[in-house]
């Protein structure tokens, strides 16, 4: 709760003495948000321009390792031709099914 006290402790002496004026704080509001979003264009300009060139943003990471364990490929190629064969039933008409809406 301290930490509201303070902020609020802190508006009053920025504001105090001062008249109200709500085009002044228009446009400090308006500037502030130009500001952010020229800021924000900016960044992604130049992110976009990095990567477009083949560029990493941050750190670029170590290329992982070339080793496959071919067991695991085999199961994937599997699963693979397994699917494939009941969708070829499915082509095919082995599965037949009638409407039950009929």
């Amino acid at each position: 709760m301290s930490i509201f006290n303070r902020f609020g402790s802190l508006w009053k002496r920025l504001r105090s003495g001062t008249s109200v004026d709500p085009v002044r704080d228009w446009l400090i509001v308006l500037t502030l948000g130009t500001l952010a979003l020229v800021g924000i264009i900016t960044w992604n300009v130049w992110a976009f321009d990095t990567v477009a060139n083949g560029g990493v943003i941050g750190t670029p990471t170590t290329a992982p390792s070339a080793l496959f364990n071919q067991s695991s490929l085999d199961a994937i190629r599997t699963i693979f031709d397994n699917r494939a064969a009941e969708e070829a039933r499915y082509v095919n008409g082995t599965y037949r099914f009638t409407d039950p809406s009929l």
